[in-house]
């Protein structure tokens, strides 16, 4: 891993897009590699690993930790950082993907979402990334934990269609914990958490225009169309976490 900053205790790949693309790729691509699994750092999760051990450990462990959310890039402008670019789980998806379509021979696997959804994302990839295989697909049940006979049937599902890369969309901290439980299971050689990116690419939630994105207010549609779900990350944790970032900020300056 060639860029790594601290964010408040956290490991942030601070790079860009490219540079993690190109890593993961070569990670997937070279089969001495091991293992390894990316996840999306936001301030929400911030605030939430805080009270959650297994979540924060899962982040701590993930080989490529990518500014998802604006705040991190803020943030780390704040604590006199070099990281410039948002890394979202939708780039990864889709600059990963596009590299391994034009390689040609990989394979990939869908864990998370309803059946309804992983079916418009197949006929979707089928055009989109032609050369690249699904594997196998897998609708999980939608609760906060999994039942040892759930957790075994998923792992089975994944190892038994051989993929070579697991991207699993059962949203935060859910599951950033299973892989990070499961990942001495899984025979794969990339996994990534990628939240809500199954929705975006199947068009059942709009993404934000790049405009919004481009100056990190990319949650601000997406407040509108999901206030019932996404208030809390917008006016408890982002506080929280720009509080946390203002006191380090202060003891560093400290002399």
């Amino acid at each position: 891993m060639k860029s790594k900053e601290d964010i408040l205790g956290y490991a942030v790949d601070a790079g860009g897009v490219a540079e993690c693309v190109n890593e993961i790729v070569h990670a997937i691509t070279d089969a001495a590699q091991p293992f390894r699994w990316l996840a999306c750092m936001n301030p929400h999760g911030y605030v939430v690993a805080l009270n959650d051990a297994d979540y924060a450990k899962a982040l701590h462990s993930a080989d490529w930790l990518v500014p998802d959310g604006a705040g991190i890039v803020i943030a780390s402008r704040w604590l006199r950082g070099r990281m410039r670019e948002r890394v979202t789980g939708s780039d990864i998806f889709w600059h990963v993907q596009k590299n391994l379509d034009r390689l040609g021979g990989f394979s990939i696997f869908l864990l998370g979402s309803t059946e309804d959804t992983l079916t418009i994302i197949r006929n979707k990839m089928a055009s989109d990334f032609p050369r690249l295989r699904i594997a196998g697909t897998y609708s999980p049940p939608f609760r906060d934990r999994y039942t040892a006979e759930e957790n075994d049937r998923m792992v089975s599902a994944i190892n038994d269609a051989h993929p070579d890369v697991l991207w699993v969309a059962m949203t935060a901290p859910k599951q950033e914990r299973w892989i990070h439980a499961n990942h001495g299971r899984l025979n794969v050689r990339f996994a990534a958490a990628i939240g809500a990116v199954f929705d975006f690419y199947s068009g059942r939630i709009r993404r934000s225009h790049p405009v919004f994105q481009r100056v990190g207010l990319e949650w601000l549609p997406r407040l509108l169309q999901e206030p019932g779900r996404l208030w809390r990350r917008m006016f408890v944790s982002a506080p929280v976490f720009m509080w946390h970032v203002l006191r380090r900020r202060f003891v560093s300056l400290t002399p």
